[in-house]
């Protein structure tokens, strides 16, 4: 079980590595306020992370 959890861990340090490198500051910022939201159940706080994530993903393309 602990070698699963260092695996997901890694993988979620990894991601927000690449986020904060293609997409910047707020890349990072709409990162955590997904995160935040998701393990807290909050939804208006992952609402905004999401939007933000989507509105970088949409003026990259």
């Amino acid at each position: 079980m602990p070698l699963v959890a260092l695996a997901v861990a890694a993988l979620a340090i990894g991601f927000e590595q690449i986020v904060q490198w293609k997409y910047g500051p707020m890349g990072l910022v709409a990162f955590a306020a997904l995160t935040i939201g998701l393990k807290s159940r909050n939804t208006t706080i992952s609402g905004i992370g999401a939007v933000i994530l989507v509105m970088l993903l949409a003026q990259s393309g």
